[in-house]
């Protein structure tokens, strides 16, 4: 009976090893080894769980190279109308996938749905090779591109995520990589689609993340599973203005992941919300310029932050101009002359800048006979 009860204890830690489960402080609880909660437009993190912790991102890997692709679109090195002619090595990748075969052709649209919604490892492959030429020159492309980008724990082995020795990244690096493939707003029309279908309707396409269709909102944005990694899911979601990215790596099965996404997105929309304040024109004049051909300039309020707040709070933000008295003599139109300060509950929450909304250039003799000139043709 002792040896019984610690086998079954030693099968119980055993699974408890597997998956972390964890509380957020507003008493959700989710199954993954690590996750993380962040807001797109301002990068703020909004709940983490060992999210710094090198793992295996099986499929969530091809958010990278989704990127890579949407750079080089963006670029002209490669147009949606790009004809792509599969490769032996990319016919071989086994896994998900399209069943390419070598010499056919697929534009560059094509593969990309396949990429995007049915995670296609044959589809990944081949745009790898469009870009690069080889997916071993791609893969360096996508570890110079996550270094730029400042993914500190990423290392990328191949553009598919199938496992491989090394090959890992975070839940944090994969947050950041998300944000920026979202910044491509083309790839929403590829990561939204429930199903889509090539080959003339003969190949049918179903997304790997249920919640596109199920989550109100949701724009994307990709799935893992592989023996090494579990179940992992890159989530993105948008409602009121304000988009999250949820990351979770290492569940037990499926249902846990998308439980977990859905979660961790329902706990960001329900306690904080973005605001972009209204700049206060009120609170602003013509500055005197000294020395100058004008007598003054007019402030501009540079464009204004996105603030990200709890929820219910929106409305007591308040704004506070700093401008000089007067200005010397030269001054260039988008000159930096003044800030406005945002503050929240007594405290500030950043600032951003007041321009000078035209120019003055400094007086000189024959600045002033220019200007004596041009008042006597306008008298006359």
């Amino acid at each position: 009976m002792k040896k019984l009860i610690s086998i079954m204890l030693a099968l119980l830690l055993a699974f408890s090893a597997g998956t972390a489960a964890f509380a957020a402080g507003s008493g959700i609880t989710i199954s993954a080894k690590s996750a993380i909660l962040i807001e797109r437009s301002t990068g703020r993190v909004l709940f983490e769980y060992e999210a710094d912790t090198p793992m295996p991102p099986a499929s969530i890997t091809k958010i990278m190279t989704l990127l890579l692709v949407m750079e080089a679109i963006e670029s002209g090195k490669l147009t949606m109308e790009t004809e792509v002619t599969a490769s032996e090595h990319a016919c071989s990748m086994g896994g998900s996938q399209i069943w390419l075969e070598p010499g056919e052709v697929f534009t560059v649209h094509e593969l990309l749905k396949a990429a995007a919604i049915a995670s296609a490892n044959d589809a990944c492959a081949a745009l790898a090779e469009a870009v690069s030429g080889t997916e071993e020159a791609f893969v360096e492309l996508m570890n110079q591109r996550a270094a730029e980008l400042g993914m500190k724990n990423t290392v990328f082995k191949n553009c598919t995520g199938l496992d491989a020795e090394g090959h890992v990244s975070t839940a944090r690096d994969i947050a950041i990589m998300s944000a920026e493939l979202l910044s491509h707003e083309k790839i929403k029309e590829y990561s939204t689609v429930w199903m889509d279908s090539l080959r003339n309707g003969e190949t049918e396409l179903t997304n790997t993340n249920r919640l596109v269709r199920f989550y109100k909102g949701c724009t994307g944005l990709k799935t893992g599973s592989t023996d090494e990694a579990g179940c992992c899911l890159a989530a993105s979601a948008e409602r009121d203005g304000m988009e999250l990215i949820s990351v979770t790596l290492g569940s037990p099965n499926t249902d846990e992941r998308f439980a977990a996404g859905r979660k961790l997105l329902d706990y960001g929309f329900a306690n904080f919300a973005v605001v972009k304040p209204e700049p206060p024109a009120e609170q602003i004049s013509g500055i005197p310029v000294t020395h100058g051909t004008a007598d003054s300039v007019m402030p501009v309020f540079d464009t204004p932050k996105t603030f990200l707040l709890p929820k219910g709070q929106e409305g007591q933000i308040e704004q506070k101009v700093t401008l000089p008295e007067s200005l010397e003599a030269p001054v260039e139109k988008g000159q930096i002359i003044g800030k406005v300060t945002v503050s929240l509950n007594g405290g500030e929450i950043g600032e951003y800048n007041i321009l000078a909304g035209e120019g003055a250039e400094k007086m000189s003799f024959f600045a002033a006979l220019k200007i004596l000139f041009l008042e006597a043709i306008s008298t006359c």
